[in-house]
């Protein structure tokens, strides 16, 4: 993706048979996942009561080595996690899952969202006494659900409590000695599902990692939904659910369909693949233009590329090739360290280009540097024209719910038109699709979409306890926060 835009994490949760290898089960399913975070992973094995976990800044494969795994060991469930966090935020205390030991057992959680009201919980907290060892709303989740539980019969219930505490963004995963627990937050902001692999269950933000470990697909977990998953007296799973804060269709964010999703991960009953080419489709409706070729930015421009070509009949080409062996954690200080790793991470096909006019296909702009980096590649190329469109409406606001955007002042369009950023970038032409069109790309879901970012209408309301400014003072700060890793 051009512009850095991250989404916050993934989950993963399987209740499985005794001394079954879910350790294993829960590596492959977060390598499958490591497309929603890459800064920090972990997994918490669960054997019988006992509490096994480790977790760590760096990806998948770099934190679990075989002989990690080993550690672990057997057990009957497992919870699991990948995060991305801000620059400045990566540290060992931030991993998750979160466990917790508290007076009536252990907890186990894994998050991913943003809470709106977790600066006021945490402010309260601490006047109580809370001690906090991190900076994540998780562990804010965690204290407030582990003191309803001092005041309910179960786990379950304290959960269900602390839904009336906690505002804005969570699907979750939580595992206790003997049960595991999935919950999504009524509005439905990020995906949940569950699937079965035997007389296991599983729980993951998509079923892609379902499909990583070969377990079957179930269904999405609802909006306000509690999903408990224990045995009974004969040893038997049992799954049952608590609707209590269930009744709204839903308000995912659309742009897991945009860009965060793996394209083979099925969604509210659409396959992503099929959303991003509807996505390009409606772009070439709305801003059709003469060319030869149309290109996608790797990776998900691919999709919505393909269906750009389709609609308009203009050949589909291979523009960019993308060296996947550049991390994330490639810095580049200066101006023309920038503009190397842009060569570095993609390279323009000149035989596609050349001598030619070109559509390039991006998910996204949000300050438009990189954007421009990639136009002057394929100017380099020999492309006699280029013409940019892109399958998200232009980012005017902030988001409140767990997608990393950027504050007012510092996208791109809420200072230039689009034809002063088409200038800027040094393109023929620019087209963003319309807030109708990408509501419209995931055909048949069976939800509603958040599209604040676009629109500035939320789903909740914008943070009010704290002025708008004094909070993002404070996120921005908490998430620059650089912190010992010891």
């Amino acid at each position: 993706m051009s512009e850095s835009i991250h989404e916050e994490c993934g989950v993963f949760g399987v209740f499985g048979e005794m001394d079954s290898d879910v350790a294993l089960q829960a590596y492959v399913a977060l390598y499958a996942l490591q497309h929603r975070g890459q800064e920090s992973c972990g997994i918490a094995v669960n054997d019988d009561g006992l509490i096994h976990y480790h977790r760590d800044v760096g990806l998948v494969p770099e934190v679990f080595t075989h002989e990690v795994l080993s550690k672990l060991g057997t057990g009957n469930m497992a919870v699991g996690h990948v995060r991305y966090s801000t620059a400045g935020n990566h540290n060992r205390a931030n991993a998750q899952p979160l466990v917790v030991r508290h007076r009536k057992g252990t907890m186990v959680l894994a998050h991913n969202g943003n809470l709106i009201n977790a600066a006021q919980l945490r402010e309260e907290l601490e006047m109580q006494g809370a001690i906090f060892h991190s900076t994540t709303d998780t562990e804010v989740m965690s204290h407030v659900i582990i003191r309803a539980r001092l005041e309910s019969s179960s786990i379950e219930e304290a959960i269900s409590r602390s839904m009336n505490k906690i505002q804005g963004a969570y699907s979750q995963v939580i595992m206790s000695p003997q049960k595991m627990i999935a919950v999504r937050d009524p509005k439905g902001f990020r995906p949940l599902c569950m699937g079965k692999l035997g007389e296991s269950v599983v729980f993951a933000s998509e079923s892609c990692a379902l499909d990583g470990i070969g377990a079957s697909f179930v269904r999405d977990i609802d909006p306000g939904e509690i999903v408990i998953v224990t045995r009974d007296s004969e040893g038997k799973v049992q799954v049952r659910s608590d609707r209590t804060h269930c009744g709204e269709k839903g308000n995912l964010c659309v742009f897991e369909f945009v860009y965060f999703a793996r394209p083979d991960s099925v969604v509210q009953g659409v396959t992503v693949h099929n959303a991003r080419v509807r996505a390009g489709m409606l772009l070439a409706r709305e801003h059709p233009v003469q060319a030869d070729v149309v290109i996608g930015v790797p990776d998900s421009g691919l999709d919505a590329a393909m269906g750009y070509a389709r609609e308009s009949g203009i050949p589909y080409g291979l523009g960019f090739i993308k060296n996947r062996y550049v991390g994330r954690t490639f810095i580049q200080p200066t101006q023309g360290e920038r503009d190397a790793a842009v060569r570095i991470k993609l390279n323009a096909i000149d035989e596609t280009v050349r001598g030619k006019r070109v559509v390039m296909i991006d998910d996204s702009i949000v300050r438009g540097t990189t954007s421009w980096r990639l136009v002057k590649l394929l100017r380099d190329a020999g492309a006699t024209e280029v013409h940019v469109r892109i399958s998200a409406p232009p980012f005017l606001h902030p988001c409140y719910f767990g997608t990393d955007i950027d504050s007012r002042d510092k996208l791109i369009a809420n200072r230039l038109t689009v034809d002063q950023i088409a200038q800027r970038m040094g393109v023929d032409s620019l087209g963003y699709i319309s807030v109708e069109g990408v509501n419209s790309i995931a055909k048949g879901a069976s939800c509603g979409f958040c599209d604040g970012c676009f629109t500035g209408h939320y789903p909740l309301p914008e943070p009010k306890s704290i002025p708008k400014n004094k909070f993002e003072q404070k996120i921005s700060e908490s998430r620059s926060r650089k912190e010992d890793d010891d």
